[in-house]
């Protein structure tokens, strides 16, 4: 099975919360097909900004968001 990984990141309101300045300035890095990888990612991109104390990138599990053992909900069928 392919656990795949998004790293984003962007400019934060406070440091201390996760709300962002700007969705629409949000750096998607990228997709990556296991932790490791995109770990190497987050790493890469979080120290380029360790100077900006409101830059913080993430790594958000994409395959916790659907599990395929599951009936879909009403909201994901189309027509």
């Amino acid at each position: 099975m392919q656990r795949l990984h998004l790293v984003f990141g962007g400019e934060l309101v406070d440091p201390s919360k996760t709300k962002f300045r700007n969705v629409d300035d949000i750096h998607i890095v990228g997709i990556f097909p296991d932790y490791q990888t995109a770990y190497d990612a987050w790493k890469a991109e979080a120290q380029k900004t360790v100077d900006n104390a409101h830059m913080r990138y993430f790594i958000a599990h994409l395959h916790r968001l659907r599990d395929e053992e599951q009936e879909v909900s009403t909201t994901e069928e189309l027509g």
